[in-house]
Formats: structure tokens, C-alpha cells, sequence
């Protein structure tokens, strides 16, 4: 029997990052017979597949680089590779400081590793590829496959809003949209190994223009509907959006498409409409609290997430107060939120800023603080209804439980059998924690 090479994926960042990780070990799989490791001292090859969106994003690079470095050593026949959004911005400075490194390549370029490994391995010498061929990758990638009732589907690639804070136009490229067909074909695949819920994504998922066979172009709001027609598909999620095009009839899907979840994550980085036009995000906060009217007459019930940017160059306090401010007039459920931090090569990393480290902090504090205990109102505010729940697994608090996903996208712990899993259950939601709720099988 041939010996089986290994290969063991670290992962950072956003769901982004986790789609293309998946399909960078389908692709290993299907073409060099690799099998996955969760022991990185077993692996023939080890990849970090990075994100640049944290603080510190390439020092932290270099620390888990030099922490293989020595399994290197131990055995010079190991490849070392590094891909995302590091990786695509520092390019050749990465060889410079970790010449070890093996492999270098892109968000876009995934699909070629094979082809990198095989250099590797025959001329003993470093490869990169960090260039954007669009949306090439998709046509190397193995047919979809999924052992979870829930999957992500990439309906699109890259940026064209060039937020002064943000690298991901840099490392991603400009937008480009996956062809209608395409994406059905895939989760049709889906629906048919079992998945019944499905994550759109993408950097900006509402800019999506695909073309359909004949043609024509698709919109986002139209691609919604096509998906929700497919047999098996019962539930539909999205991320992320920008405000700037959620335009009226992406709202209009929530009208009449009841497979699309009454929960979204529409970020807005800022209550101060002078931060926002100092980051490029070309919308004041009385168009985006006309957005969420417009999605609360559409479904009353639903339920939204968002981003903040806090202590951006020059945020004074008044900024961050509307902030605050904001953040109680729409009520939002849950957020993303962190401390500014320059990124290499943005407009935004040669603004002035004149506000402390520790005024940063106590200001994320008081924010996360805040939301925290808003999402904790709505939680508790869902003890006694019945919710219909995607069941998922086995719940990671206790191994006899179960556990599945509401629609408004909350953990529900509850007693089941293991032959719900992959189904729509009832549940009645008797308790809620600061993570999760608990529950109880509705008695028909």
C-alpha cells in the first residue's frame, strides 16, 4: 500500500477564509490523494491560510512560521505554504524573513496548488503566485460535498469600495461574480447530499451581476429567489452586505421569500457620519436607519448584526457617543467589533489620531457592553416561544444533547435522538444563557 501524504490546514479569519480552506483540501484530495491531519508533526504539508482584517495580522504570521520552522529542520522534505490576504499582500517580503517558506499564494490562486507542490517537490525551489485571475479558481475546484445540514456556496469575489481602512481590495482584487448557474448547480448538488440551509458569501454579496446562461445578468435579489426554489433548500443566509447597495428589491425578497432568515448582518462601522466619510462609506446614518425601517416593515420580526470600527483616526468623543447612540436606536442583536488598527498601504494608515490606546479600550468596552446586553434582552425575550431549529450535531456542552441553529441564528441545546440531525425541528425555548438557549422538543 502507497503511502498517503498528509496535509494540515490552519485557518484565520473570516467565513471567507473557512470556504476557501475547505476547498483548498478538496483539491489536495482529489488531485495529489492527501488525507487531512489534525497532528501538524504527521503533515507532509502544512498551510496557513491567513487574514489581514486583525491587528497585527503579519506579525502573527511570523510567530506560526517560526513555530514550524523547526519541523522544518527536522525534516527538510516538509512544504511549508502560505495563502490569504497576508500572503497576497506581503508577497516576496514573506521569503525575505521566512526563507523556508515554500509556497506562496493568493485568495485567487488556490486551485493551482498542486501544480505549486509538484514545482516544489521536482526544483527545490520557493514558488509564488499571487496574481487575481478572477474567478478561475471555481473551475478547478472538486464537485461540492457535505456531511452538515448547512453549508457556505462563494457567490462572488473581491472589493470595489476601496474603505480607507481596508486591505481586502488589495489582497482579494476588484469584484467579480461567480455565473448564475454555476452557484445553482452547486447547491443543488448540496440539497441533495442533505444540506438544507445555505451561507451566501462573499465581500460584498449584494453587488452580486452574475451571468445566466443565455446572457443575461442576475442580481442579488433575483439569485435569492433562484435558490430558495430549489428543492431541499429550506433556509438561505447571506454575508456580508454593504449599505450602500442594499437597494429596495434585495428588501422586497423578505416580502416573499420565506426561506430567507429574518436575521442579517448589515455593517456600519460608525454612528458618526464624519467617521464614515473619512473611512469611504459613502452613506450617511439616515440612510441606513431607512434601510432598517424599510427591512422592519418587510419583517417585522427581524433581527440585526453589525460591525464597529472603534477609535478610527480622529473619533473624538462625540463620534463614539453617536456611536453608542446608534447602537440603541436600532437595537442591534449582536456585533463584530474591535479597535482600529492601521493596515499596511490603506489611505487610513496616514491619518492623524490622536486618541490614547486606553481610551480605545474603555470605549470597545463600553460597546461591546452594550450590545452584549441587548443580545442578551432578545435571548430572553424568545424564553417560552417555540422555534424552528436546524439540527446540526451533538451538542458541545453535553455529549447526550443535541444542538441546532433558530432562524435569528442563536445555539439551542436541547434532548433529541440522533436521527434529527439534518432535520427542521420544534422547539420550545425554556432558557437562555450568554452563548446559547436551551430547549425542549415541542410535543406535537
Amino acid at each position: 500500500m502507497s503511502y498517503m501524504k498528509r496535509i494540515y490546514i490552519k485557518t484565520w479569519g473570516c467565513q471567507m477564509n473557512e470556504y476557501d480552506s475547505s476547498k483548498i483540501a478538496d483539491i489536495l484530495i482529489k488531485n495529489h490523494n492527501y488525507i487531512l491531519t489534525d497532528d501538524v508533526k504527521k503533515a507532509d504539508v502544512l498551510i496557513l491560510n491567513t487574514c489581514s482584517i486583525r491587528e497585527k495580522a503579519q506579525e502573527k504570521v511570523f510567530h506560526q512560521l517560526g513555530r514550524w520552522r523547526t519541523l522544518k529542520e527536522n525534516n527538510p522534505d516538509l512544504i511549508i505554504g502560505v495563502g490569504g490576504c497576508v500572503a497576497s499582500q506581503e508577497g516576496h517580503q514573506i521569503l525575505q524573513r521566512a526563507k523556508y517558506v515554500d509556497i506562496i499564494f493568493g485568495p485567487q490562486t488556490f486551485h493551482r496548488l498542486p501544480h505549486m507542490i509538484d514545482q516544489v517537490y521536482q526544483n527545490k525551489n520557493s514558488v509564488i503566485d499571487i496574481s487575481f485571475p478572477k474567478v478561475e479558481k471555481f473551475d478547478f475546484v472538486p464537485e461540492p460535498h457535505s456531511i452538515s445540514p448547512t453549508s457556505y456556496v462563494s457567490i462572488m469575489e473581491g472589493c470595489n469600495k476601496y474603505c480607507t481602512y481596508c486591505v481586502v481590495p488589495y489582497t482579494r482584487g476588484e469584484e467579480v461574480s461567480r455565473p448564475c448557474d454555476d452557484i445553482l448547480y452547486e447547491i443543488a448538488q448540496l440539497a441533495e447530499q442533505g444540506v438544507r440551509e445555505v451561507n451566501l458569501l462573499g465581500q460584498n454579496v449584494n453587488a452580486y451581476r452574475g451571468l445566466t446562461f443565455d446572457g443575461k445578468i442576475c442580481k442579488f435579489a433575483e439569485l435569492l429567489r433562484l435558490v430558495a426554489a430549489i428543492d431541499g433548500i429550506d433556509r438561505i443566509r447571506f454575508t456580508t452586505s454593504h449599505p450602500i447597495e442594499f437597494t429596495d428589491d434585495i428588501i422586497d425578497v423578505y416580502t416573499d421569500t420565506p426561506e430567507l432568515v429574518s436575521f442579517l448582518h448589515l455593517p456600519v462601522q460608525s454612528g458618526s457620519n464624519r467617521i464614515l466619510k473619512l473611512m469611504n462609506r459613502p452613506y450617511t446614518i439616515l440612510d441606513y436607519k431607512k434601510i432598517v425601517d424599510k427591512l422592519k416593515l418587510a419583517r417585522p420580526d427581524i433581527q440585526i448584526s453589525s460591525d464597529f470600527i472603534i477609535g478610527f483616526p480622529s473619533e473624538s468623543q462625540d463620534d463614539f457617543d453617536l456611536t453608542v447612540q446608534l447602537i440603541t436606536d436600532v437595537n442591534f442583536d449582536m456585533s463584530f467589533s474591535f479597535i482600529y488598527s492601521p493596515r499596511p498601504g490603506t489611505p487610513a494608515a496616514y491619518l492623524y489620531d490622536n486618541t490614547s490606546q486606553e481610551e480605545k479600550k474603555q470605549r470597545l468596552y463600553t460597546v461591546q457592553e452594550h450590545i452584549n446586553k441587548q443580545s442578551m434582552e432578545w435571548s430572553k425575550s424568545m424564553i417560552g416561544s417555540i422555534q424552528k431549529v436546524l439540527v446540526e450535531g451533538i451538542s458541545k456542552k453535553n455529549i447526550m444533547n443535541l444542538r441546532g441553529r433558530t432562524e435569528n441564528n442563536r445555539v439551542v441545546d436541547f434532548e433529541g435522538l440522533p436521527y434529527m440531525i439534518g432535520q427542521f425541528i420544534d422547539i420550545k425555548i425554556i432558557n437562555a444563557h450568554f452563548n446559547s438557549l436551551q430547549g425542549m422538543i415541542e410535543k406535537i
